[in-house]
């Protein structure tokens, strides 16, 4: 297995499907309950764990994940109300070092239980037309909303997988 990306790398379907968008939807979420399952009764030694030497704590991974699914939920957003906006990137090296991220992990896992169920509420109304719409990424190109949809996804399941590697540890 590939610490590094433990569930593999982001794979989209050339044509995303209604089914597809509802298995994303459904990961989505449950995912917050999972991630308690998984941090909930952690103490500071076991949050202050790597999966891998160099890695994010498993802290700053939960606190990341917040931060991450908030900034794609407003691309997402930008993509379904704006004419291919252009979104700027993020730095999440730079982000993960701020002081919020000292905090409890409680606060990022309640604030992603709010952006998770907006995902998915308006992720079940996804046309396939709107599935086709995009937004331009700075740094990535253009980006369609099904793609991002997958991503918010993929991304919450890839860290949660970094969460176990180094709870085993």
């Amino acid at each position: 297995m590939d610490v590094k990306f433990p569930i593999g790398k982001l794979q989209v379907p050339d044509k995303v499907t209604q089914q597809n968008v509802q298995e994303w939807l459904q990961q989505i979420g449950s995912y917050t309950h999972r991630l308690r399952e998984a941090v909930d009764s952690l103490d500071a030694e076991q949050l202050n764990k790597t999966y891998r030497e160099g890695a994010w704590t498993v802290r700053q991974l939960v606190h990341h994940i917040a931060d991450s699914q908030l900034n794609m939920y407003q691309r997402l957003k930008l993509a379904l109300t704006d004419d291919n906006p252009i979104v700027p990137a993020f730095d999440e090296e730079k982000w993960v070092l701020l002081p919020d991220n000292e905090l409890p992990v409680e606060s990022s896992i309640r604030m992603l239980e709010g952006i998770n169920e907006r995902v998915v509420a308006l992720g079940i109304t996804l046309t396939e037309e709107q599935l086709e719409r995009v937004f331009t990424h700075q740094t990535n190109g253009q980006i369609k909303v099904a793609t991002k949809v997958a991503k918010l996804a993929w991304h919450e399941e890839h860290h949660l997988a970094h969460i176990k590697i180094a709870l085993t540890k």
